[in-house]
């Protein structure tokens, strides 16, 4: 096997290469996907080591579907993810991370980007999955208010701890504990997904944003801030605003939210709803200030110094895309051993180099300072203590609030 060979380059150029690449594809980035949906050698570890490292058991969740398992006998992961989400070479073919990983464990990963929409996904994967049938997949990866659905369906297997030793040691605490899976029995974060504040210093020419409610009362502002198609992000954002917990909200709070975005929605302080394409408005100042994806800003940052982004002291909404087992699936614990070694440092890091999403694996700095210090050091990659301590989520939904929620969002928005 031909192996990446990252000496042919500084990590200086290596870093630019890929901005570059990941600039280059633009139109096909992640986030725009993602968004379209919404409507090592191994140490020995159990429980024990479970409650050492301040991951509490799962208390809330059923025992998933469980299958036999073939990893002794058949080397191979299938694993399925989104595009434009994997390290790539300089040949854009070959996948370093994954290749080191088959390299050093002898098992063969069949790596497919065949997941473009969440509920499209779904769709594809439920008529076997409730059937308790094989889905031809070992591992995948879904957001989060899917994941805690398949958890719910018991449609997903239980992780076993002692094959998991880094990612029980090394998992960022800002993601150990969702409400959909409090003890991560089920699932492991792929990457983490913020929503912050963005503005175009240029556009804004001296005016001060600092909150949500800078966005929708400043009247200079007027005709030139964008807020997400995204229910969960921008109504998780006005809900903090309001000084409500998108955790802990209740119906009047939802409500009160809605009302308050509906009044700058009809004196036309807001441009647009918009899905990834608020990237093109905001980099030309067409947009003065908006709400925007990390992913997306670390991206824009390196391209347009007017573009910039601010963390209101109310805190911001993280999201996570999530690594899962279907139920029925041959290879659980090659599975397992791949998801442990995406929380080795040298493997987060990597990837977190190409991806820019945030990093959901503690003790990467280092190493990835070695391949790009810039991002090392950016809290949208690497939040800080601070910038973790302002992370919020979105709670869980009955599907009787999903489809209440969802549609008072799209009376909102025009949808």
């Amino acid at each position: 096997m031909e192996q990446y060979e990252p000496d042919r380059l500084s990590p200086a150029q290596l870093a630019a290469m890929r901005r570059s690449l990941r600039n280059g594809r633009a139109a096909l980035t992640r986030r725009s996907l993602l968004r379209a949906s919404a409507g090592g050698a191994l140490v020995a570890g159990g429980l024990g080591t479970l409650t050492a490292c301040g991951i509490p058991a799962a208390g809330r969740t059923e025992g998933g579907t469980s299958a036999a398992d073939h990893s002794a006998k058949e080397k191979e992961v299938a694993f399925s993810n989104w595009t434009e989400y994997m390290d790539v070479d300089d040949s854009g073919k070959k996948h370093p991370t994954l290749d080191a990983f088959t390299e050093r464990t002898g098992i063969a990963v069949k790596y497919t980007e065949d997941i473009n929409d969440n509920n499209e996904f779904f769709g594809k994967i439920k008529p076997q999955l409730a059937a308790g049938q094989d889905t031809g997949r070992d591992l995948i990866v879904l957001t989060d208010w899917l994941a805690a659905r398949l958890i719910r369906l018991g449609w997903v297997q239980k992780l076993d701890p002692a094959n998991l030793p880094h990612a029980f040691a090394n998992l960022s605490p800002q993601f150990r504990t969702p409400d959909w899976d409090p003890g991560r029995a089920y699932s492991y974060p792929w990457q983490g997904i913020s929503t912050v504040i963005a503005y175009n210093k240029k556009a804004l020419d001296g005016i001060e944003v600092k909150t949500l409610s800078d966005l929708l009362d400043n009247p200079k502002l007027k005709g030139r801030v964008g807020l997400l198609t995204e229910m969960r992000d921008t109504m998780g954002m006005a809900l903090l605003d309001l000084e409500k917990d998108p955790g802990r909200f209740t119906d009047d709070d939802y409500d009160a939210a809605v009302a308050r975005l509906q009044k700058a929605v009809d004196s036309g302080q807001i441009r647009r709803f918009t899905g990834n394409d608020y990237t093109s408005d905001l980099s030309k100042g067409d947009f003065a200030a908006c709400l925007a994806w990390a992913g997306d800003v670390v991206q824009l940052k390196a391209d347009n110094p007017d573009v910039d982004f601010v963390i209101p002291d109310s805190g911001y909404l993280t999201s996570s895309d999530n690594l899962l087992v279907p139920g029925r699936a041959r290879h659980k614990t090659n599975a397992e051993r791949l998801i442990d070694y995406y929380y080795e440092p040298q493997a987060a890091a990597e990837l977190a180099a190409y991806i820019n999403y945030v990093c959901p694996v503690d003790g990467v700095k280092d190493e990835l300072a070695k391949i790009d210090p810039d991002a090392a050091e950016n809290p949208l990659i690497l939040p800080d203590q601070a910038m973790q301590a302002k992370s919020r989520a979105f709670r869980s939904l009955s599907s009787k609030e999903e489809t209440e929620y969802e549609a008072k969002f799209a009376k909102l928005t025009g949808a």
